[in-house]
């Protein structure tokens, strides 16, 4: 798929100076920081040393003052407390948080996740009942309940509170709870909107530990979860994410909590630096494995034990699960590629509805991204049976999934989500109506030129700009991630060294010089671009990202490809 290059190197001149001159930086990491929205030397300096301190204050948050006396109330009175916790990355991390805070308080608290396939996203009805035929008092959500003013009611109704603690874009009615938490509520004047569901938890316990003027590292020590949780999530990685990230990830490699132990360990990154790649690409998906194909209750035992060997025996299972996950994923990404190549015209269909029998719920999430990688189009997924389906929703950059799912209610059961993520329950007789009119819509606001990916470069630079602590300078911008990519550079008039070879998976490898300069370049995936790159070729434009590549001891610079001319 051809990418559309656009350099965002447009910014005043002067800035740029200044920047230079106050920060005693480079040009081009003037630049970069400018194309973050980082304007002044203050904001700057925030970025590069973030603060604990700089977080804000938790009782900002709309509700914040009733669930904390709520909370207050069930301990004194010693009430059962039930935190009730989505199945993914996020819900899972935040459960456990929480279970781990109420135990540093001496009053432990047990935790609900609906199974993904019986009962789907959210709280439900039999959740609720379950709370009340084990006599708790008070449920916490975590990572759900927004849109759930249903069950909530149903919960009223049977004499038990709840407090609820999300980030998804919440509906036109607040569900009827004594405490919502969530700093998307239209009347919540918390000054960032971007935390994930751990991140809205924390805020919770952050309020809690103020309340209680408990002792800090017990906060501290919850910090490897937030930022496992919010990585997971794709989060922004700006303001109070970033400062959870950052610190939670330093802690992370020498962590205590026995669970992240034993998953470092039998993924085997015990003994490297962890960043937010570690994070979504190893462990995030043995987490959500678990919940995608089973019980992920087994996820929250994992980051609760108090036992080496029990961490060690789930953190094995998560291991199994996880690759079995992945060949159901192989297997049904196959069998999507060919349908749409048969019956879809990517001309005409500007959102790929796709349902089939027997597809499995726990893993239409992760094919449909795919799809939308190599299709660049929205993508639903739907998996069907017994005449109902579920499904999974990924967007493209300018096309906000929920809002158009929320024009097309009349056809769904009901659905949930962000603006690039979202899941739905439908009728199977009513996917050809929903897909049809999804399709109008996004043929009304989906433009030819947004359905061409586009390659956001920050700069144009030569190799002798990169050698020195040029790399050393750049990881101070970690963590990456979403509003904070790593940075992305454009050099050209490049000859190629060698002969470049196709490696492993269909990775491109090769050698390139530019002013008596070579630096070793790989690019994953893009074997099928070595066509364009013959032995001696000159005038080869590429765009890359800076790595530090390690071999026997021996740390050397390597150019990631992301696309070449």
């Amino acid at each position: 798929m051809e990418l559309n290059w656009q350099i965002l190197d447009n910014h005043d001149p002067e800035k740029i100076q200044r920047f230079v001159q106050d920060l005693n930086s480079s040009p081009i990491l003037a630049k970069i920081l400018l194309n973050r929205g980082i304007e002044d030397i203050e904001s700057a300096r925030k970025f590069f040393k973030p603060q604990l301190d700089h977080l804000h204050d938790p009782y900002q948050m709309a509700g914040m003052s009733d669930a904390v006396a709520r909370i207050e109330a069930a301990l004194a009175q010693k009430q059962k407390i039930l935190v009730y916790g989505d199945y993914d990355v996020d819900g899972t991390t935040a459960t456990a948080m929480l279970l781990r805070f109420f135990k540093n308080l001496d009053h432990p608290a047990d935790f609900y996740v609906p199974d993904r396939l019986l009962e789907g996203y959210g709280i439900s009805e039999k959740g609720i009942r379950y709370a009340k035929e084990n006599g708790y008092q008070l449920i916490i959500s975590v990572d759900c309940g927004i849109t759930a003013i249903k069950e909530i009611e149903l919960a009223r109704a049977l004499e038990i509170d709840v407090i609820v603690c999300d980030h998804h874009q919440p509906g036109d009615q607040l569900p009827p709870a004594v405490a919502v938490l969530n700093p998307k509520r239209s009347d919540c004047r918390y000054p960032f909107k971007e935390l994930a569901g751990v991140g809205v938890t924390f805020k919770l316990i952050q309020a809690l530990h103020s309340h209680f003027k408990l002792d800090e590292t017990i906060l501290l020590k919850l910090l490897e979860l937030v930022a496992v949780g919010s990585a997971a999530d794709i989060v922004p990685l700006v303001d109070e994410n970033r400062i959870f990230v950052k610190f939670g990830l330093q802690n992370l490699c020498a962590t205590e909590n026995l669970g992240l132990r034993a998953l470092l360990e039998v993924t085997g990154i015990q003994n490297v630096e962890i960043g937010t790649g570690q994070v979504v690409f190893i462990i995030a998906p043995r987490i959500n494995a678990v919940g995608r194909l089973g019980d992920a209750g087994r996820a929250v035992h994992l980051l609760t034990t108090d036992s080496e060997q029990q961490a060690k025996n789930i953190a094995a299972i998560l291991e199994s699960e996880n690759r079995l996950r992945r060949n159901i994923d192989e297997e049904t990404f196959a069998e999507v590629v060919e349908i749409i190549e048969k019956n879809f015209d990517l001309q005409n269909d500007k959102v790929l509805v796709l349902d089939k029998e027997g597809w499995h719920p726990g893993v239409i999430g992760i094919v449909a991204s795919r799809v939308v990688e190599k299709y660049y189009r929205p993508t639903i997924m739907i998996a069907t049976e017994d005449g109902r389906g579920k499904g999974s929703a990924r967007s493209i950059t300018g096309f906000n999934i929920y809002e158009a799912l929320k024009q097309c209610g009349e056809h769904m059961l009901g659905f949930g989500g962000h603006k690039y993520a979202a899941g739905l329950s439908i009728e199977s007789d009513n996917i050809p109506a929903f897909r049809e009119s999804l399709n109008k819509m996004a043929r009304e606001h989906l433009t030819d030129e947004m359905l061409v990916p586009k390659l956001m470069i920050d700069c144009e630079v030569h190799f002798n700009e990169l050698i020195g602590d040029f790399l050393k300078l750049l990881n101070r911008m970690a963590p990456f991630g979403p509003q904070n990519m790593r940075p992305v550079f454009l050099s050209t008039d490049l000859q190629i060294v060698g002969t470049p070879t196709v490696v492993g998976k269909n990775h491109l490898k090769f050698k390139v010089r530019q002013d008596g300069i070579v630096m070793d370049a790989i690019g994953f995936d893009l074997g099928d671009l070595s066509y364009r790159i013959a032995p001696g070729e000159r005038g080869v434009q590429m765009v890359y990202v800076i790595e530090e590549n390690e071999w026997e001891g021996r740390k050397t610079l390597q150019l990631r490809v992301k696309d070449l001319r």
